[in-house]
């Protein structure tokens, strides 16, 4: 089958945590955003409340098209007072937010969860293509036969991987990794395993 989209992936995650909360009767909110705040539903319980959330999800049209990490957790920091489950769900495409997520991570359990589309950093070899940044909207040919490209998208992806990786591990935060088109589950009782471990 074709590989989901991050946005379909995120949905899924959404309505398997949403329904986890719900099941243990806790509040559920969501922030959904771009380089600005899109979509702000505040934490409460319930069924239907809940059926919002995954709903807001599924149907979001984002007007934004870069990312702004820093901006929703300084949103989040101010929106959300008490102290509370939170799971970050980006591919992590960003750079200057290292400090606001140091300051969200002593205040709230903060978890990375980290959307990974292979599909973005491996292109398969079909000659000269025309690729186009989706936050920039800039176009560039680039002949994907050529093994320099290929070495050279493969080290961006790997350095990507890596500073993800150590951007948790210096925040002291926890980090579940999905990738888009694999089992997303076996990761998320993984975690959740070495969590109730941990406690």
């Amino acid at each position: 089958s074709v590989s989901k989209t991050k946005q379909r992936v995120a949905a899924e995650l959404t309505a398997i945590l949403a329904f986890s909360a719900l099941k243990n009767n806790d509040k559920v909110g969501l922030i959904l955003f771009t380089d600005k705040i899109e979509k702000f539903v505040p934490p409460r319980k319930g069924n239907k409340h809940v059926l919002r959330i995954i709903r807001e999800v599924l149907s979001f049209q984002p007007e934004g098209n870069a990312t702004d990490i820093g901006s929703a957790l300084e949103f989040m920091n101010g929106a959300i007072k008490k102290k509370s489950i939170a799971f970050l769900l980006s591919d992590f495409m960003d750079d200057g937010f290292e400090k606001i997520l140091r300051i969200v991570g002593k205040k709230h359990d903060l978890i990375g969860l980290v959307l990974d589309d292979r599909r973005e950093s491996e292109i398969p070899k079909m000659g000269l293509i025309k690729l186009s940044d989706a936050e920039t909207n800039q176009e560039r040919w680039v002949d994907t036969s050529s093994r320099k490209v290929q070495k050279a998208l493969q080290k961006r992806r790997e350095e990507m991987i890596g500073k993800r990786k150590s951007l948790f591990i210096t925040s002291r935060l926890d980090s579940i990794y999905v990738r888009t088109g694999e089992n997303y589950i076996t990761p998320l009782v993984n975690f959740f395993r070495m969590r109730e471990k941990r406690w």
